[in-house]
């Protein structure tokens, strides 16, 4: 089976790139997870999330953590924590709606892109929740299609440093200054600890 649909048939056709595009797809992607990928997907802290809402319209976010936030449970699921944010939920609200989902893993210190595209559900009592401080709910993916990507074109960047306030345990995860301001107060949920800041 092919990941191609007519539209992107029309650009491969239009271009020459059908063949290639075959070649790729036979030799690169997969629909489970090798021990490379797992060990990139572990070392990262952070990756690139798209979702579809019930009438197609995409949302596209960046989700960051500390390496060893995204786990590879087996070669056939992801699983993530899912922190307190802006409280839209515009990711996850959308796979209650529309299940699929991708994700864009890259390393910008060796150039290099891993694309996953899976089916996501959300557990409020998954087993792996005790292990992550201050997470919500956990965020299961089932891998339907895994492949690398040509990296020519990724930027070297290296890291200045991690964001404090991805939740850690032994220590408390500062309030961000946006949740401080006077006129949010009385629209935060009855327990963020922004009340009390």
């Amino acid at each position: 089976m092919s990941i191609y649909h007519d539209g992107q048939r029309a650009l491969q056709d239009q271009f020459d790139t059908r063949s290639m595009a075959d070649k790729l797809y036979e030799k690169l992607v997969r629909d489970s997870l090798n021990p490379k990928q797992k060990a990139c997907i572990e070392a990262s802290d952070m990756f690139f999330l798209a979702t579809v809402d019930d009438q197609g319209r995409p949302s596209c976010t960046y989700r960051g953590g500390d390496p060893g936030f995204v786990r590879a449970v087996d070669d056939r699921t992801l699983a993530l924590p899912n922190y307190d944010g802006d409280g839209k939920y515009l990711s996850w609200g959308n796979v209650l709606k529309n299940p699929n989902v991708g994700l864009l893993f890259i390393d910008f210190m060796k150039s290099h892109r891993l694309r996953i595209h899976g089916i996501a559900s959300i557990a409020e009592n998954d087993p792996l929740l005790p292990e992550c401080p201050e997470a919500q709910f956990i965020v299961r993916i089932k891998v339907r299609e895994v492949f690398g990507n040509c990296q020519r074109y990724v930027h070297k960047y290296q890291l200045v440093e991690r964001s404090p306030y991805v939740p850690r345990g032994g220590c408390t995860t500062p309030v961000p200054d946006w949740k401080k301001q006077s006129d949010l107060r009385d629209a935060l949920p009855a327990n963020d600890p922004a009340r009390k800041a």
